[in-house]
């Protein structure tokens, strides 16, 4: 047996609706972010690790060539 009615029962929630389906939606947003965010993260340090990388070697192989 079902607590609800309807769909627009459940959606209201006897005027609670709102309050408890906005709650719903932060939370969700919060478990997004919590999960998306150490990805963009490793992403970007990748990212920033690779062009130190490239202008360490950059910088390296430019002083070679001035020093012959």
């Amino acid at each position: 047996m079902m607590y609800f009615d309807s769909f627009h029962a459940v959606m209201t929630m006897e005027g609670h609706g709102v309050y408890v389906w906005t709650a719903y939606m932060v939370a969700i947003g919060v478990i997004a972010i919590v999960l998306i965010a150490p990805t963009r993260r490793r992403k970007r340090i990748l990212q920033q690790l690779a062009g130190e990388l490239r202008r360490a070697q950059h910088a390296s192989g430019s002083s070679a060539v001035k020093g012959r």
